[in-house]
């Protein structure tokens, strides 16, 4: 198995994920490898990695997949109540 060192890290964020790690049981090294395995597998990202207008075509594209078959209210009626 590879190692990985990482340097510079807030201590804020080390304290929400030792807080996150006690909470689901495990120790602060198996949440972040969980937290790692689990982003390093996702196929789609929503945050768009290209340059572009084909980034934004992609970002758009991911987006409508991921909210079909949602219902939305019209955007003037939402303007409307605000």
């Amino acid at each position: 198995m590879a190692q990985i060192l990482i340097r510079n890290l807030d201590a804020d964020t080390v304290a929400r994920l030792r807080s996150r790690a006690e909470k689901a049981g495990l120790s602060l090294e198996a949440e972040v490898r969980e937290i790692l395995e689990y982003e390093a597998g996702r196929e789609e990202r929503l945050r768009p990695r290209r340059s572009g207008s084909e980034a934004a075509f992609a970002f758009a594209d991911a987006m409508k997949e991921r909210l079909r078959g949602r219902t939305h209210r019209d955007s003037a009626l939402l303007r409307h109540e605000r």
